[in-house]
C-alpha cells in the first residue's frame, strides 16, 4: 500500500501528513488549488497536455474561479489521480518509467493509457491493480 506521505509529495502538500486520516480530512476540506498543477506536472510534460489532464479532473473555468482551494469532490479526485502516480511510481521505481507507464496506451485498459483510466473510480482501481500485479511478478 502507499503511504499519505507519499500521496501528500505527488500532491505537493506542504504540511507533513504521517497517516490516511489526515490526508483524508485535508482532501474533505479542500485541497489547495496548486495541488491539482503539481500532480499533473509529475506525469505529462507538455503545457497543452497538462491543461487537458487538468480540465478532466476540474474544468477550466471551475478551476480559475477557486479562489484559493478545491471543492471536496474535485479534491478526491486530484487526490485519486496522486494516489494512482504515487502506486507506478513505486512500482516502478523510477518517475520517468512510471510517467512512460501512465502515458502508453494498455491492453489491460482497453488501449487506453493508465492516466486515462484513472480519471474514473473504478478505472483507478483497475490501474492500480494492473500496478500492483506488475510488482509482484503476476501475469498483468
Amino acid at each position: 500500500m502507499i503511504t499519505a506521505r507519499k500521496i501528500a509529495e505527488v500532491l505537493g502538500l506542504k504540511r507533513a501528513v504521517r497517516s490516511l486520516g489526515e490526508l483524508t480530512e485535508i482532501v474533505s476540506r479542500g485541497l489547495p488549488k496548486s495541488a491539482l498543477r503539481h500532480c499533473v506536472v509529475r506525469v505529462v510534460s507538455t503545457p497543452r497536455e497538462r491543461r487537458e489532464v487538468m480540465c478532466r479532473i476540474v474544468p477550466a473555468a471551475t478551476y480559475k474561479r477557486r479562489k484559493q482551494h478545491l471543492r471536496p469532490e474535485e479534491s478526491e479526485r486530484t487526490e485519486r489521480l496522486a494516489r494512482v502516480i504515487a502506486t507506478a511510481e513505486h512500482v516502478w521505481g523510477d518517475p520517468a518509467e512510471a510517467r512512460r507507464f501512465l502515458t502508453a496506451p494498455h491492453p489491460e485498459l482497453n488501449g487506453k493509457t493508465a492516466l486515462e483510466a484513472s480519471y474514473t473510480e473504478l478505472g483507478a482501481r483497475r490501474v492500480e491493480e494492473l500496478l500492483w500485479k506488475l510488482f509482484y511478478g503476476l501475469p498483468a
